[in-house]
């Protein structure tokens, strides 16, 4: 993977660690991205037989379920087209799509002051559990190019187990422990500020997501796009009148 999609893929990680930073500390004690974590915290509230915490953990796994499905259904394809070094624009398309939905929860969020109430609260996870499934998605369907973002069970091992029987050396090892401290950054980010000011800590995730999809320049690929599709279509014409 090139410079750029690394980077790209480390602003990613950095609001993924956000959002999950939030949704826990101001929105209920669940997570949005990490479903591990709230399936566990479905187990335990089972083991107590305490109905009433069942309902954020559930919200957050059918909020990432809906983003992943949308998510899945918009890139189906770009899988195959991906070449690790430039995203499908359906990618690109989906991350956009999670900035516009991350910027209206920091919306909703800063008017009711930074701390809304009971029922706020569920529907701002609900739809932070939706744009992290569908960052999820959009990063398996980038193929090649891609790599976790929201979860990092995983990511941690590959890097441990590569450390220890050689496997792992280089600037790639590099790039992956950068991605486990963007997610501890990201985090701790995001709590200063909605410690500082509540109504702006909903803010960084939407910064470093947009600032994710400009690193894919999305319009300079349109503007590619659309530039190729009049040339073949002069060419086809030009190739008709002879």
């Amino acid at each position: 993977m090139n410079k750029r999609v690394q980077i790209t893929l480390l602003l990613l990680t950095g609001a993924s660690g956000a959002t999950d930073a939030l949704a826990f500390t101001a929105l209920g004690s669940v997570f949005a991205g990490v479903m591990t974590g709230n399936l566990v915290l479905l187990g335990i509230s089972a083991g107590r037989g305490d109905g009433a915490e069942v309902t954020g953990p559930l919200v957050a796994l059918g909020g990432y379920v809906a983003g992943a499905a949308c998510a899945a259904l918009a890139c189906r394809g770009s899988r195959r087209r991906a070449a690790g070094q430039l995203w499908p624009g359906a990618v690109v398309a989906c991350l956009a799509a999670q900035c516009v939905l991350l910027a209206a929860v920091a919306v909703a969020a800063g008017v009711l002051g930074g701390r809304p109430g009971e029922g706020w609260r569920i529907t701002l996870l609900a739809c932070g559990a939706v744009a992290m499934g569908g960052q999820s998605a959009a990063m398996v369907a980038a193929g090649a190019g891609g790599a976790p973002t929201t979860y990092f069970t995983g990511t941690l091992t590959t890097l441990v187990t590569g450390a220890v029987d050689g496997t792992g050396r280089g600037i790639g090892q590099l790039w992956t422990a950068a991605r486990l401290v963007a997610v501890v950054g990201g985090a701790a980010c995001a709590v200063a500020v909605h410690t500082a000011a509540p109504p702006w800590g909903f803010v960084p995730p939407v910064v470093l997501t947009a600032c994710a999809v400009a690193c894919q320049k999305p319009a300079h690929r349109l503007r590619r796009a659309v530039t190729q599709g009049a040339g073949y279509s002069m060419h086809g014409a030009h190739d008709e009148t002879h």
